[in-house]
């Protein structure tokens, strides 16, 4: 017995080689021959649209036999193709992606040679290899030593068919989906195999929201995230819309601006002087899909505003504005002392309010040079309701000036104008608050006093000037002194602060701190600092009392004004002085803190 491949007989160093055996059995000649033997090859197909494999050999068995008596001999040569049954060989995926250089990559296989890829189906179309790779991804084939190939892809996170979604903010989610379309040749039998990929990535770039006012409009910047413009603008609690008559809109690729007046009704209204409102505008950048808060943006500005004029005809005519305050207030029911004068104009906002000065309650005061007149904005009273919810009082005033010269050019010709005279008055507000240390980012409150100090301990003092934004003005202190009554012309008493300096009797010299712009701090020369060592009175080495006042005079000047001289800055003697005073009252020494040096005065 012979065994051969291909009707070639092998021999036995041959067969051992290759694995083979021949054996015969009383009824059975056996040959074995392993599947895969490189005599054999494998071949691709196609059943059902799925990818299997089968292995083919020809092996030959050959015997010879001779007859006893004859003597002849005889050969017996059968060639058999052996074909085995079809293996299912899915496709391996092999994902190499790395999130950072954005390109999905995989490799799959392994498949026969007689395997071709036709197309790749996309979720929105189909295309053919050429097609792929003239669109910018990669499609290649692999060839391997065994007769083998892979198939490998790469494609950008930034092409069309990638499908891009947000499921965090920050977090952008890429997911890929391809349908593999493969021929077996020579049959073109079809086949396909379907790959999905999903990658999350931090790569969410937020957009940005700046703003700026001017006197009389919010100004509002957007530069564009890596989302683009694919989110919802929000002014307050409206969707912004290209239809917004009052709002001036445009865009571009990278930012959109958007500019508001501040009486908008978008607008909120948080306070008011007499020549200012404080108007607020919220401001939101949102998520299409998920309303997610991307950037948000809180602008308060102060816009001027004159909400009392006085007129020389005696008419006096003031504006009440609701504030976020006391947002049930509806304007059209305030009304003046005497319920019986009400708005001459009014909406959902303002009041306006025009009257004689003799007339709806107004109350007149004389002083040496002027005449006060007052009156009062608020709901009308109710005796018999209780009153509940907000409450609403807006004092107004106007100053006269009396016996007052006023000097006007002659002519010989008659005046098509009468000379007149109008004061315009308004008021400036200055605090003093004392820091609870050097930082000044800290403030006792009112309930905290009297503040216990001990003897040289530094106390830390802020003078502000309120309301104004103005950088022409500048805040001086022209004087502070302690006493020990709460009576500012009280003695006895210390000088702090002297012609805006140092007290230069003082053995602990007063320190002033230098003042710059911040988060709270917008204008600093409106703001004077500084610090002094605790102490208290003594007569005879005997404490007079427990507690001391601080107090100081502070001078508003005008820093473009040649003429102001106090301008020059602290520590420069002030040629005149408006004094505007404020109190730190009850600083009040510790107990039990021995003997200690201490400041007297000898004008008691």
């Amino acid at each position: 017995m012979h065994m051969g491949i291909n009707g070639k007989r092998l021999d036995r160093s041959q067969m051992a080689a290759r694995g083979y055996t021949l054996s015969a059995t009383e009824f059975h000649i056996v040959i074995e021959i392993p599947v895969g033997s490189p005599d054999g090859y494998y071949k691709s197909h196609a059943p059902d649209y799925q990818y299997h494999i089968a292995y083919v050999v020809e092996p030959m068995l050959e015997v010879l036999w001779r007859t006893t008596g004859t003597q002849d001999d005889t050969r017996y040569k059968v060639l058999f193709p052996i074909t085995t049954p079809l293996m299912l060989q899915p496709p391996h995926v092999q994902e190499s992606t790395v999130p950072e250089a954005r390109v999905f990559s995989i490799l799959l296989g392994p498949f026969l040679h007689d395997v071709v890829l036709g197309n790749i189906t996309f979720l929105t179309k189909v295309l053919t290899v050429e097609e792929s790779n003239a669109r910018g991804f990669t499609v290649q084939e692999h060839l391997y030593s065994n007769g083998t190939k892979s198939i490998s892809v790469l494609v950008p996170f930034d092409a069309d068919i990638v499908l891009k979604n947000n499921p965090e903010p920050l977090v952008t989610t890429y997911f890929l989906s391809l349908i593999f379309g493969f021929i077996v040749l020579p049959e073109e039998a079809p086949f396909a195999h379907p790959v999905e990929l999903l990658v999350s990535l931090h790569d969410v770039e937020l957009p940005t929201i700046t703003g700026t006012c001017d006197q009389n409009q919010f100004y509002i910047g957007v530069k564009y995230g890596s989302q683009g413009n694919n989110l919802k603008a929000m002014v307050g609690h409206q969707q912004l819309t290209s239809a917004m008559a009052d709002y001036q809109f445009q865009e571009n690729q990278t930012h959109f601006s958007l500019v508001l007046p501040y009486t908008a009704k978008d607008t909120t209204f948080e306070l008011f002087t007499s020549e200012s409102l404080r108007a607020r505008v919220d401001f939101f950048l949102l998520h299409t899909i998920n309303n997610w808060v991307l950037a948000d943006l809180f602008l308060a500005c102060n816009f001027p505003l004159t909400t009392t004029e006085c007129y020389p005809n005696g008419t006096m005519t003031a504006t009440a504005i609701k504030v976020d305050s006391v947002a049930d207030i509806i304007p059209s029911r305030l009304t003046l002392k005497d319920q019986s004068c009400k708005p001459a104009f009014s909406d959902d906002r303002f009041a306006y309010f025009s009257f004689s000065v003799s007339s709806c309650g107004t109350t007149r005061t004389f002083f040496d040079h002027y005449m006060l007149y007052e009156n009062e904005i608020a709901l009308p009273y109710n005796k018999r309701v209780s009153q509940v919810g907000p409450q609403y009082r807006q004092l107004i005033s106007c100053y006269y000036v009396v016996n007052e010269t006023q000097t006007v050019g002659f002519s010989s010709k008659p005046s098509l104008f009468e000379p007149t005279a109008e004061i315009g008055l308004g008021q400036l507000m200055v605090q003093m608050r004392l820091a609870q240390d050097s930082s000044y980012e800290l403030f006792y409150q009112a309930e905290d006093y009297p503040i216990v100090k001990y003897l040289r301990q530094p106390l830390y003092f802020e003078v502000e000037l309120l309301e104004s934004t103005d950088p022409n003005l500048e805040l001086i202190l022209e004087s502070c002194w302690a006493t020990l009554d709460e009576d500012r012309t009280s003695l006895p008493s210390w000088d702090i602060i002297v012609d805006s300096c140092e007290n230069p009797d003082d053995s602990y010299v007063t320190i002033f701190h230098p003042v710059v712009s911040d988060a709270r701090v917008l204008v600093p020369s409106h703001i004077k600092r500084f610090s002094m060592k605790m102490f208290t009175f003594t007569k005879d080495e005997e404490v007079l009392k427990d507690e001391i006042f601080v107090h100081c005079d502070a001078e508003i000047c005008d820093t473009h004004s040649q003429a102001d001289g106090s301008c020059g800055g602290q520590c420069v003697k002030p040629a005149h002085q408006m004094n505007y005073r404020q109190e730190i009252k009850g600083v009040k020494r510790g107990k039990g803190f021995g003997k200690q040096s201490t400041k007297t005065t000898g004008s008691w």
